[in-house]
């Protein structure tokens, strides 16, 4: 049973829900999906502990006008709105995780740990894809450039949910369906203006000491695969790949994810609250 929520950030309202009560973990979603990615894990974790679920400007039932602003300062809203004075384990998936990266640096008593799936990280160095990967890169570009929605859209369940050299449609049914409805709502999504946070996360990452899991896709890119184990390497952190996924595994590993943070949580759980 989920509880909708309405918290004000700037100009904004954000869509949030929660399951359950207890010591707050915050689930950050990819900037191809939804709230609605976490659904599986929140379903789980409310058992156990109050899990909190989002939609950024821009996606979902989040609605926002044009307006510069701070990512992290929309999730200190939420945190503050609903952890109940408690600090966070935060739960980010590509540029999600980049928002819990750049909370991590910029508010560290207000979190207690992170996991971070396929993380984007601020300063990491530039993709390089490999000679198999390039010719589906120029594919979706020129897809882009003609705005071909319903053909980027297509694109990218090929490149993140199947994985680029997986085989095509190798996520099928509820899943894929599930992902071309969240992301072909964020390609409709009228500009919802830029997050100002700007954090050389990368080079500040063994700043971080606080617990941390960093999970990757077997047949991710290589390049996030990599950049994946560098981040967990350079916090001092678990790095762990997951197997039959690509860069969306609370998708279509639903229950593996799940049992990797309830076992994170554990680990995490904070007598000192």
């Amino acid at each position: 049973m989920f509880a909708d929520h309405q918290i004000a950030s700037g100009c904004v309202t954000l869509a949030a829900e929660v399951a359950g009560d207890g010591d707050p973990v915050v689930f950050l979603h990819a900037a191809i999906c939804d709230r609605r990615m976490w659904r599986p894990q929140l379903e789980s974790l409310g058992a156990v502990c109050k899990a909190i679920a989002y939609d950024r400007r821009g996606f979902g039932k989040t609605q926002a006008a044009p307006e510069d602003h701070s990512a992290v300062a929309d999730l200190m809203a939420v945190i503050n709105a609903l952890s109940d004075g408690k600090r966070a384990i935060l739960v980010g998936c590509s540029q999600g995780a980049r928002v819990a990266l750049d909370a991590a640096l910029m508010h560290p008593a207000r979190v207690r740990g992170l996991v971070l799936i396929a993380p984007t990280v601020a300063g990491a160095p530039e993709a390089v894809y490999t000679p198999a990967i390039k010719p589906m890169m120029t594919v979706l570009k020129d897809a882009e450039s003609a705005r071909d929605l319903d053909r980027v859209n297509s694109l990218k369940a090929r490149l993140f949910l199947d994985g680029p050299l997986a085989p095509e449609g190798r996520v099928a049914g509820a899943a894929r369906m599930q992902f071309l409805d969240m992301h072909g709502g964020v390609l409709r999504s009228p500009p919802a203006g830029k997050s100002v946070d700007d954090i050389p996360a990368f080079s500040r990452l063994g700043e971080i000491a606080m617990p941390s899991l960093v999970l990757w896709g077997e047949f991710d890119f290589p390049h996030i695969q990599d950049r994946a184990r560098q981040t967990a390497a350079l916090m001092g952190g678990i790095g762990q790949q997951v197997a039959d996924t690509a860069h969306l595994p609370s998708i279509d590993r639903p229950a593996a994810i799940t049992g990797l943070l309830q076992a994170f949580v554990e680990r995490c759980t904070d007598s000192t609250q």
